[in-house]
């Protein structure tokens, strides 16, 4: 049987239609504003490995074009933007940009941490730990905000806490970064020795051999007793960092104790050169 007369034509159309459409300036243009959106998502979220300044222009036309976002779509863009900001050290702005974004999304619980994290790097602990609090309430599983919080009480001398958020952090996420030696650094310092080597050697036999594991483990070399062992740590330490004060300090009393007082007295004055008041900070560890 044939085809009814124009069925064949009106298929044909179609394509037609198509190119007539591509051709037309104004759906070609909204077509590019499509792509460029699209494109600006992927560098805000940090594909590529964008670079800070690329991922604040993409954040920031994205929140320009609000009208276009919804209300979580906009909170992830301050966050990530707030990201991009804190990467460049500008934590001010970064921390202006994660409270917006929680006040967009309040259950949003990555600009909570993120912005204990900002705070962090400005050194104000406080604020830090508060942060971390809020993130940790909303998700009691966040182990990336124990871990964080973790170290706020490190730098705020509360150890037992520390260590029981490295506890957490252990539990929910045992392969973050800097957990196992934050744990061992921690129990060093409140005089839970075995345990604290446990974790160093864990941190170590897992390859994060960096310089600050070396240092907990001298730490606790040093508070045992096994002074080879303490400056054969810290002499690894200070391979990878030679400016890591605590290694060189550490160094210096193991030195001290084993008579080399040349080279102890070498080491703890290029310490005290890097970081005034070390001596406190040891005799707070416990090594008088």
């Amino acid at each position: 049987m044939k085809p009814r007369a124009g069925s064949e034509g009106n298929g044909g159309l179609a394509p037609l239609l198509i190119l007539l459409l591509l051709a037309s300036p104004a759906v070609a243009q909204n077509l590019k504003q499509k792509s460029n959106y699209l494109r600006n998502i992927e560098l805000c979220s940090g594909l590529d490995h964008a670079e800070a300044d690329t991922r604040i222009g993409a954040c920031t036309a994205l929140i320009d074009a609000e009208q276009d976002m919804t209300p979580a779509g906009l909170a992830i863009a301050y966050n990530n933007r707030g990201n991009a900001y804190a990467a460049k050290a500008d934590y001010d702005r970064a921390i202006r940009d994660f409270d917006r974004s929680i006040e967009l999304n309040p259950t949003y619980t990555k600009p909570f941490n993120n912005r204990g994290v900002a705070y962090f790097r400005k050194r104000d602990y406080d604020r830090a730990t508060d942060a971390f609090d809020q993130a940790i309430k909303l998700n009691p599983n966040y182990g990336e905000a124990f871990a964080n919080r973790a170290r706020a009480y490190l730098k705020k001398h509360e150890y037992d806490r520390a260590a029981q958020d490295y506890d957490q952090a252990i539990r929910l996420e045992p392969k973050l970064d800097g957990v196992w030696n934050g744990r061992c650094w921690s129990r060093a310092i409140l005089g839970e020795l075995q345990a604290a080597l446990e974790d160093c050697n864990k941190a170590l036999q897992s390859g994060s051999a960096d310089a600050a594991t070396y240092d907990s483990r001298g730490l606790i070399y040093l508070k045992t007793g096994e002074l080879r062992a303490a400056v054969d740590d810290y002499s690894s330490a200070l391979r990878i960092d030679p400016k890591l004060a605590s290694a060189l300090y550490g160094r210096g009393l193991a030195k001290l104790k084993q008579g080399d007082k040349a080279g102890g007295n070498v080491d703890i004055s290029a310490a005290k050169a890097i970081q005034d008041g070390i001596g406190d900070d040891f005799k707070r560890y416990g090594v008088p």
